[in-house]
């Protein structure tokens, strides 16, 4: 983290569970946003004010847009390389996805193929 202390202009949290903010906020740029769009519950620990203030930097947060948004997220992703770690798995293996969610053995976002609900 130190050293990405900061280095960007935005940050979009998908993280769905408490975290601390604080580091992360300290990545940004001077007029950096960080953007939460997957917590949706009260932020613990609480935020250092200086972690705002002293660069001008805004939490702020979003619900998930509609297709027009989506799809001009995904646009601005493909033109600029953008792109993330997921694991894939077939709608067969929900079980064990869930699993091994509880045991706090997922390193990537499940994302599940969508063909294979056809299959079912």
């Amino acid at each position: 983290m130190a050293a990405a202390t900061e280095s960007f202009d935005f940050l979009l949290d998908t993280i769905p569970v408490h975290h601390d903010l604080n580091p992360y906020l300290s990545t940004l740029k001077v007029n950096g946003s960080h953007i939460l769009v997957g917590m949706i519950e009260p932020i613990e620990p609480t935020v250092h004010s200086r972690n705002l203030i002293g660069k001008r930097r805004i939490l702020t947060g979003s619900l998930i847009g509609g297709m027009p948004e989506t799809q001009e997220v995904l646009d601005f992703c493909a033109e600029h390389d953008i792109s993330c770690d997921i694991e894939m798995l077939d709608i067969h293996n929900i079980n064990e996805a869930y699993e091994r969610m509880k045991k706090g053995d997922v390193k990537y976002r499940f994302v599940i193929d969508m063909k294979s609900l056809k299959e079912a």
